[in-house]
């Protein structure tokens, strides 16, 4: 995959959608946790939360390694999934404070690779929130895969197929953007944007401002 063809793609839709400015978190911790509240829900839903966190001072690691479950599942609730969520929170929080002092500094401080797998062996953390985590809290150069883009790519005809692993297609946007943070994070926020507003499983291609470079909507 060439520069170009991202870069192009990249292009129009910053055009069409504007700057997203995605994750306005104050702080790295509350990334981290909405990558966790996001999981299967809308990013609205997962701020909500963070609010409602910041409210009762739970958004330090020490914070909700002592929470009452009750409590956190309560506050949890509009993420959905909640239980799941925030048995996955409490037990990352408490993993933070064992294992850094509760500093997310620390646990930063090692190589891409090392930070990758500490935070995919934690459960309920999968490559994609892990590198979002990465991306967007340690800004670390990683460029998350999802659905939205595994379905644009391959309509695109970027990729052969939908299925395409995980780390295949990753190198393929690494190796194709330039090595720009804010260019990684935005295009993530873009495509997302692009998936739920157009290229849904049923496409709106006539809408799409990639409609003239995209194969799929051309043979409609």
């Amino acid at each position: 995959m060439r520069s170009t063809d991202l870069m192009m793609i990249y292009e129009v839709l910053s055009n069409h959608f504007g700057a997203q400015g995605w994750w306005p978190a104050e702080t790295r911790f509350d990334i981290v946790v909405g990558a966790i509240l996001t999981q299967r829900t809308i990013w609205r839903n997962a701020a909500r939360v963070i609010k409602d966190l910041k409210r009762e001072k739970l958004t330090t690691p020490n914070a909700l390694a002592n929470v009452d479950p009750d409590r956190l599942e309560a506050l949890v609730r509009p993420a959905g999934f909640y239980r799941q969520k925030t048995q996955r929170l409490i037990e990352l929080a408490r993993f933070i404070v064992e294992k850094y002092g509760g500093s997310l500094e620390r646990l930063f401080e090692g190589s891409v690779e090392d930070i990758r797998g500490v935070l995919t062996s934690l459960k309920g953390i999968g490559l994609e929130t892990a590198d979002s985590i990465l991306l967007y809290a340690a800004d670390i150069l990683v460029f998350p895969i999802d659905t939205y883009t595994r379905r644009i790519c391959h309509r695109l005809e970027l990729i052969s197929s939908e299925d395409m692993a995980y780390e295949a297609l990753k190198e393929l946007f690494e190796g194709g953007l330039p090595s720009d943070l804010r260019i990684y994070k935005e295009f993530r926020a873009l495509l997302v944007r692009l998936g739920k507003t157009y290229c849904r499983p049923r496409p709106l291609c006539r809408k799409c401002p990639l409609r003239e470079l995209c194969y799929f909507a051309q043979r409609l």
